[in-house]
């Protein structure tokens, strides 16, 4: 049995390292057969991520709110929801970080700088709260309410940007630098990147999943509701609370995904005509991370590094940088069919028995 359970848990393992490896491999054909080489642009890739101080910096600070947002969407599947509002809850969370640096912008950094990632935290847990309470108590699908919270997160913070907190440029002033995560030591270590500290708070929120979910009997429930809420509610245990309480701690994660653009990234927000994206890659990070707190920090670091890499690709190789966005879509596709690698990966092992 516990054979049987090893060899199970290895090739849930080896479908993302199988599906990586394949939407690399497909990419490269895609290149070569438009006339491109693909060695070169891979190599333009990993030498500009690992040997460039400024690259490896802007990956590092792209992978903060892919991470963050990949816990968010994580964290609600190991609990049995698929939140797929996060770009929205990411979208108020940004906004309300941003909102409260601006109007407690006199306030002393070692509380305005908190205060206002807890205010992005909270606005992403707000955004979650409303799916979770109408699943728990109307029964409302989440993927249904969590779409629709997206599009009402869109337009309320254009709104709201709009006629309480504009500027030239379509935006939101810029935050007093009390209330800013970034970093001149930082920035000067990377050759002026915009890495900032919120890598410290994506590295503490992982922590706080890991714990939570593994290591505290509330974790336990969460897991076990979503694993059968049926014999959760016979085991006493409130299915109804634990929903809507899962779907707020997801909107946590996406929220200050959002404060890390707002206090890190930008300092300011824009009036979004259409969402920023990252939400929806949080749920290909997720997927790819098999919604594991590790799992999710490695996937964010490769769609970081593809993204951000993707960029010397185009002006070393000649490569357009929409290629990567085509790798990133083959990856995830092999993801999704992981049982077409499973069956492939038992015929193989079948044929090799056989002969």
């Amino acid at each position: 049995m516990n054979a049987f359970l090893k060899k199970i848990n290895w090739m849930t393992l080896l479908i993302p390292v199988i599906s990586v490896v394949l939407g690399l491999v497909c990419g490269a054909v895609i290149m070569f057969a438009i006339g491109y080489n693909p060695l070169l642009a891979y190599q333009s890739i990993i030498e500009s991520i690992f040997l460039q101080p400024y690259y490896g910096g802007e990956t590092i600070r792209a992978m903060i709110p892919l991470v963050l947002a990949g816990l968010a969407v994580a964290f609600a599947f190991r609990t049995g929801l698929f939140n797929i509002g996060v770009e929205g809850q990411l979208m108020v969370g940004w906004f309300a970080s941003v909102a409260c640096a601006i109007i407690f912008g006199h306030l002393p950094k070692f509380i305005l700088l908190p205060m206002s990632v807890v205010a992005g935290g909270a606005a992403g847990a707000l955004w979650g709260f409303i799916p979770g309470l109408l699943k728990a108590r109307f029964k409302v699908h989440e993927v249904i309410s969590t779409i629709m919270m997206n599009y009402i997160a869109l337009y309320t913070t254009a709104y709201l940007i709009k006629n309480f907190l504009y500027t030239e440029g379509e935006r939101t002033p810029t935050i007093p630098q009390a209330a800013s995560l970034s970093s001149a030591f930082l920035a000067n270590l990377t050759q002026g990147s915009r890495l900032h500290w919120g890598f410290v708070v994506a590295i503490i929120a992982v922590t706080a999943m890991w714990f939570m979910l593994w290591k505290t009997t509330k974790g336990y429930e969460l897991r076990a509701v979503g694993f059968s809420p049926d014999a959760s509610e016979y085991a006493g245990m409130n299915v109804g609370g634990n929903i809507i309480l899962s779907l707020t701690i997801s909107g946590i994660f996406a929220g200050l995904a959002g404060a890390m653009e707002g206090l890190g990234t930008y300092q300011y927000m824009t009036i979004n005509s259409a969402f920023t994206g990252i939400g929806f890659n949080g749920i290909a990070v997720a997927l790819l991370g098999l919604n594991t707190p590790v799992g999710v920090t490695l996937a964010g670091a490769l769609f970081a590094g593809l993204q951000t890499g993707g960029m010397t690709m185009q002006s070393n190789a000649g490569v357009p940088v929409e290629l990567i966005q085509i790798i990133i879509a083959l990856i995830i596709f092999f993801v999704g069919s992981g049982y077409v690698i499973k069956w492939a990966a038992d015929r193989l092992k079948r044929k090799g028995h056989k002969s």
